[in-house]
């Protein structure tokens, strides 16, 4: 049995649930994907179309004649890639979830196109938002402004 899970754009104003049978996404590194995402690659977990409910239903845009791209034109952010016709399945992107660290990588699409020094970064130098002291200066004069 699956698990209903949540998401969404970055402002709210769209929203999802939908049930999940297992943790697998996968990576599309194609160059429609990147154009859509700003990305090396976007993180899309597939499921399928008829167990998605949608409290407001995302903006769309024909990114082809054959697939379309749900968006939220308030915010900006990418939510879907599916399929015009032909196809009983939807791919949300995993940034979108509340809790995207449940979701693991176990394939890469579109390879052709791919990006080979961003896919293990594992060595770089990690740095934490709230260590960064430029950025928590703006947050707390926000905060206390």
């Amino acid at each position: 049995m699956g698990e209903r899970i949540t998401g969404g754009c970055q402002c709210g104003r769209v929203r999802y649930a939908v049930m999940v049978e297992d943790d697998e996404a996968y990576l599309c590194h194609c160059r429609m994907c990147q154009r859509a995402t700003g990305g090396v690659a976007a993180a899309l977990k597939q499921v399928v179309s008829d167990l998605v409910t949608w409290t407001r239903a995302p903006d769309l845009y024909a990114s082809s004649p054959s697939a379309r791209r749900g968006y939220c034109a308030k915010c900006g952010t990418p939510l879907t890639f599916e399929y015009v016709e032909g196809s009983a399945k939807i791919d949300l992107t995993v940034g979108s979830f509340d809790d995207p660290s449940r979701f693991r990588p176990t394939q890469h699409f579109g390879w052709e196109s791919h990006h080979a020094g961003w896919l293990d970064t594992a060595g770089l130098p990690h740095r934490r938002s709230d260590e960064y002291q430029p950025l928590v200066d703006r947050w707390e004069k926000l905060r206390d402004g």
